[in-house]
């Protein structure tokens, strides 16, 4: 089960970036990993934005190129949760290989982390919006990803894509899809990739292209089907995985450039904190839907991603000064206390 090559450079911080060389559970952190994480957290605001200010009602994705908002339907609708699952599905196996090293017992840590975390999930989806997706991450994690972890990895690997095509041939399912999402984290993790993320800049470069030429007539018959359809529901989610792919390719290029330091600047402290960033969003989104008149469909253009933009820049000033001043953000230090059943430090030595 143990990740081959854990010592791979890919996990040190280069030159320059020792300011948070490791995580609470001591493991050397993943610098990509923050920043993809902040940069979805990002994507997945603007995607809500409408939703959770319609209180709890979920809001069908707009038709491309009928409305003045159709460009959240090509670049936006379902393109950042699928970044989020795999994400997801890396931190759990990255979690069990540091749990494996420290108990005896590393799956009940893994059980009780997951069920903080639907305990979390069902308090968000009763008290504030029913668009929760922290109770379908926990539920998903403990039918399909906990069990995982007594797979070979090759199952594992093998599992993941079939999960994939199993919700593009049922019209999207998002069950499936992230059930696929987390095995293929989990793999990835277990086959090394994520140790070597940033040794490679030719990987990345051309698997971003070849997603991108395949996500072209994907995007297309997008726009060729009303949202009724089925046809759309399958586009959209395909579509989403595409060009989920090319924006991560296209960061893990961009972090190789001079514009590395910015990247780690702007999103990695909202990705540190995505818990707390992702929740507190929502209350957020809630106060500035009440200061609108009308109902979210109503609103002017620049209203969603002036909304997002505010709430981000808002989180980004708290998350940089809270991580200068402690470990975690609050509800990251209350669910790892719950994960490891003993209270962990959050004020920085």
């Amino acid at each position: 089960m143990h990740r081959e090559n854990a010592t791979s450079p890919a996990v040190r911080l280069r030159p320059g970036e020792a300011g948070h060389a490791t995580t609470s559970a001591g493991r050397p952190r993943i610098a990509a990993l923050d920043v993809v994480r902040g940069f979805a957290l990002c994507g997945i605001l603007l995607a809500n934005v409408q939703p959770i200010a319609a209180t709890g009602a979920f809001v069908a994705p707009s038709t491309p190129g009928g409305s003045e908002a159709a460009w959240l339907g090509l670049l936006v609708e379902q393109r950042f949760f699928p970044i989020f699952s795999l994400l997801f599905g890396v931190g759990f196996s990255l979690l069990l290989d540091s749990a494996a090293a420290r108990t005896a017992r590393p799956r009940v840590v893994l059980l009780r982390r997951l069920l903080a975390l639907l305990a979390l999930g069902v308090a968000h989806f009763v008290l504030l919006w029913h668009g929760d997706i922290l109770s379908t991450y926990a539920v998903i994690g403990l039918l399909v990803l906990l069990p995982s972890t007594w797979l070979p990895r090759l199952a594992v690997a093998a599992l993941a894509p079939a999960f994939v095509a199993v919700s593009l041939l049922v019209g999207g399912d998002r069950f499936a899809l992230i059930a696929g999402l987390f095995l293929l984290g989990s793999a990835l993790v277990r086959y090394g990739v994520i140790d070597r993320l940033e040794q490679s800049a030719r990987v990345p470069a051309v698997l971003g292209l070849v997603l991108a030429a395949a996500a072209a007539p994907v995007l297309w018959l997008q726009t060729r089907f009303d949202s009724a359809d089925r046809g759309f529901s399958i586009s959209l989610a395909g579509a989403g995985l595409l060009i989920a792919g090319v924006y991560v390719c296209a960061l893990l290029l961009v972090l190789r450039t001079p514009l590395r330091p910015v990247l780690r600047a702007v999103f990695a402290p909202l990705g540190r904190m995505a818990l707390t960033n992702y929740l507190s969003a929502t209350v957020l989104v809630l106060a500035a839907g009440r200061a609108l008149d009308g109902p979210p469909h109503t609103w002017p253009a620049p209203a969603v991603p002036l909304i997002a933009g505010v709430i981000l820049a808002v989180q980004w000033v708290w998350s940089t000064l809270w991580l200068r001043r402690y470990r975690q953000g609050p509800l990251e230090w209350l669910w790892r206390w719950a994960t490891w059943a003993h209270r962990p430090p959050l004020r920085r030595d």
